[in-house]
């Protein structure tokens, strides 16, 4: 039987542009409720939310750090507090520091824990938080990660991106195998999106891709 969309509760990390955005205002046309969670741009958060008015569906916006265990935890119940319940969680929220890929010092003990805690740490404590709702579900839930090919390859914006993204990917197929079938795992790993942080990237690395993926060849 086909999974409708229609009245489905949808939490996304990073909610407030870029990707995330489209990807709130996908699930809305589609006739879903909306957490539109942010890091620091309420301002943001907020136009997106109001964008996605003309669907009639419920939304509200969500400020949380994926960097710390406790917002990764709260968003989740606001979520559930606000909405009504919880159906798909899209884990989109990643950091990286743009370096040279083969410097082995370009970023610092602390820079590559941060990319650790909010690249693989804040997906196992958000489906930590999830699973038992998603398990109580009818229909159970879905649990989808933003991820990237850096992850499979030997390439990105830094070296630990490349290494917390595929451990983010080996986390994946982990859950998938221990959490389904009532809760249904995977993730999607765009190349280089033209987004505000996607055209941070060189010129030349920008025009280097055979081919350059749009925000709606990913959705």
């Amino acid at each position: 039987m086909p999974y409708s969309l229609k009245g489905r509760n949808v939490l996304v990390t990073a909610g407030s542009r870029g990707l995330g955005a489209v990807i709130c205002r996908k699930f809305a046309e589609e006739g879903a409720n909306v957490a539109i969670n942010y890091f620091s741009n309420a301002e943001a958060a907020q136009e997106v939310a109001d964008s996605l008015q003309s669907y009639s569906v419920k939304t509200f916006i969500v400020q949380g750090d994926a960097e710390k265990r406790q917002d990764n935890v709260r968003i989740v119940q606001e979520t559930v507090k606000n909405l009504g319940g919880l159906d798909i969680l899209v884990a989109n929220a990643g950091w990286t520091k743009m370096s040279a890929f083969a410097d082995l010092h370009a970023l610092t003990d602390e820079e590559w824990n941060k990319c650790w805690a909010v690249n693989v740490m804040s997906h196992v404590q958000l489906i930590q938080e999830a699973a038992p709702i998603f398990n109580a579900n009818p229909d159970g839930g879905v649990y989808l990660i933003t991820s990237s090919i850096a992850g499979t390859s030997q390439s990105g914006s830094s070296m630990a991106y490349s290494v917390t993204k595929a451990a983010g990917l080996q986390l994946m197929k982990n859950l998938a195998y221990t959490q389904g079938p009532k809760i249904r795992v995977n993730a999607v790993l765009p190349g280089l999106l033209l987004t505000e942080w996607g055209r941070l990237f060189p010129e030349e690395v920008i025009e280097g891709y055979k081919r350059i993926s749009t925000l709606r060849d990913v959705v």
